[in-house]
C-alpha cells in the first residue's frame, strides 16, 4: 500500500508478533506540502506492506494536539506510548475503538476535530478473510445553532 501525504502527522505501522505486545512504528514521509495552500503542491509518499496481523493508523492532528489533564498536548510521544501499552489486537476496529476510548478520557474544552482511519490484515490464526478498514470522526462541541420558528 502506498500512502501519500501533504504534511500530515506520521502514519503508525502496528505489528504484533505472536505472543508479543504491539509495536508501533511511526513513519513520516519526507517532504509534502500543505494540501490546498499552493497551486502545485508536492506530495510525499511511502509504501507499506502489511502482513497478517499488522495494521496502519492514520489520523488528523486533532489527536496529537488534544490536551491532557495537565494541559500538555498528547503529542506523538503520548500516542506512541498509548499504542505500545494497549493490549488489544492489531485489528482496525479495535485500534479505532481503543483510540476513541483514549480521546474520551481527555478534556473536551481544548480539542480540535479528530478523524481516525485504521486498516488491517487479519492475523493468520483468525477466521476473518480479507482486510478490515474502520474510520471514525469526532468534532468538538460547539455552540448550538439558534432555532427559528
Amino acid at each position: 500500500m502506498t500512502v501519500a501525504t501533504g504534511g500530515h502527522p506520521p502514519i503508525y505501522h502496528l505489528s504484533a508478533p505472536t505472543g508479543q505486545a504491539i509495536r508501533p512504528q511511526a513513519s513520516r514521509p519526507k517532504g509534502g506540502m500543505l494540501i490546498g495552500a499552493l497551486a502545485e503542491p508536492r506530495f510525499a509518499a511511502t509504501t507499506f506492506r502489511l502482513a497478517p496481523g499488522e495494521a496502519l493508523l492514520l489520523y488528523t492532528d486533532g489527536l496529537t494536539e488534544a490536551r491532557t489533564e495537565t494541559g500538555d498536548m498528547l503529542g506523538e510521544q503520548g500516542l506512541t506510548a498509548f499504542l505500545t501499552e494497549r493490549s488489544g489486537p492489531a485489528g482496525a476496529t479495535a485500534i479505532v475503538e481503543d483510540t476513541v476510548a483514549l480521546i474520551d478520557t481527555l478534556p473536551r474544552d481544548a480539542g480540535d476535530d479528530v478523524a481516525l482511519l485504521a486498516l488491517s490484515v487479519p492475523a493468520a490464526d483468525t477466521d476473518v478473510d480479507g482486510a478490515a478498514v474502520t474510520a471514525h470522526t469526532i468534532a468538538p462541541a460547539g455552540p448550538t445553532p439558534e432555532k427559528h420558528p
